[in-house]
């Protein structure tokens, strides 16, 4: 397996722990246990990373295989949450379970859409070429981005879009239908906007916060005004000054802001920059399964790749007003448990999806045993058509 990849990974969430509890240690809602976020974040890391260990023995044809077992889930999830789910800030997005656990099946959507879209494309190859019924394919994902929508999480629902959008791509659908469904979802993702009062503010402040200082713009102002202060080299971890109640949320969607006050906006290049090599080794990762045949390893590498790349764009968008906000964590550094344990079991699939393309190029076989004696002649053609 790639291992400049897995120590790149460990490295950026042992950076999002100590940077958790910078900037949680001084929460007035916790002044009592300023141990509090940190220990939360580091039972989240630890059974996200063993979840994850168990997991990387498991073979990509058997995450195929309980694709639709796993949707089936999480649809259920969404549900759930949309009739009993847990009111946080005014937004009904979590499902609480046993042992005080809180959990948000938003995050479960993304992965599903990318295990679901590469389950599709690998089973069906014959129809990418037909594009009426590759159509089809988007309905379940369009369907979980307006589950997604309802529980108030329009950026959660974009990501899950852009998912979709960027695999469609991959299957070769022609453009201008790529086009023609970009158009609908923005047009649907701008009914959702001028529909709702409280997002046209933000919108209203996303560039200029300090036209409403003290209401839809505190945040933002907030974020920029911590990043100021730090300069270019910070003022030393630990010593930020806005995270003690001048910048709401500071231990999770404001996070980058708190790294800039503290470390410094090199720091903070440096930290995009992280994000860009593991966007970039996503798609080098999925480029190549698809060059040794392995077409559904392939699309769920390319799906992390876009997951990662647009999650982390909208978050470090909102630290610099550049985007309103819209409560997206940063992967793997952002406190919140739903986000670090689904997106450690994404970068294991990306690592396992390494994994098998050297496992293939050094002789040995990691297809579905069942699959394989069924496999039509003509679909390896089909898969080369479809490749040019």
């Amino acid at each position: 397996y790639d291992k400049t990849l897995f120590w790149v990974l460990l490295c950026l969430l042992c950076f999002g722990l100590v940077m958790v509890y910078s900037a949680s240690a001084a929460s007035l809602s916790q002044f009592d246990n300023r141990h509090y976020y940190l220990v939360k974040q580091a039972q989240y890391a630890l059974f996200g990373l063993a979840t994850a260990l168990m997991l990387m023995r498991v073979p990509m044809w058997r995450w195929q295989r309980w694709t639709k077992y796993l949707l089936v889930l999480t649809g259920a999830a969404m549900l759930a949450v949309l009739f009993a789910g847990t009111e946080v800030n005014g937004a009904r997005r979590w499902l609480s379970l046993p042992l005080g656990i809180n959990f948000q099946p938003s995050e479960a959507v993304k992965l599903m859409t990318i295990l679901y879209m590469a389950s599709f494309f690998n089973r069906r190859v014959d129809e990418i070429a037909d594009t009426r019924k590759l159509l089809f394919v988007g309905v379940i994902p369009i369907f979980g981005a307006f589950l997604v929508l309802l529980t108030r999480d329009l950026g959660s629902a974009v990501v899950v879009v852009a998912i979709m959008m960027a695999l469609l791509f991959l299957a070769n659908l022609p453009m201008r239908r790529i086009l023609a469904a970009l158009a609908v979802a923005v047009l649907a993702g701008v009914l959702f906007i001028v529909t709702s009062e409280f997002r046209m503010r933000r919108i209203g402040v996303m560039w200029q916060p300090w036209k409403d200082p003290t209401g839809a713009g505190y945040q933002g102002l907030g974020s920029l005004l911590s990043m100021n202060n730090g300069g270019l080299f910070g003022t030393g971890l630990g010593n930020a000054i806005f995270k003690r109640g001048f910048l709401p949320e500071a231990h999770t969607d404001f996070i980058l802001a708190v790294i800039g006050e503290e470390l410094g906006l090199i720091t903070v290049a440096v930290v995009v920059a992280v994000y860009l090599w593991l966007v970039w080794r996503a798609f080098s990762i999925g480029k190549q399964a698809r060059d040794v045949q392995l077409y559904f390893n392939s699309y769920v590498a390319v799906g992390i790749g876009v997951w990662v790349a647009v999650q982390s764009f909208i978050n470090i968008g909102v630290n610099i007003s550049l985007l309103p906000n819209k409560g997206l964590t940063l992967p793997l550094v952002s406190y919140g448990g739903s986000s670090l344990i689904t997106m450690t079991v994404a970068f294991m699939l990306l690592l396992r999806v390494d994994y098998e393309t050297r496992q293939v190029l050094q002789g040995f076989s990691v297809c579905d045993p069942k699959l394989s004696l069924k496999q039509p002649e003509n679909q390896q053609g089909n898969h080369d058509e479809s490749e040019r």
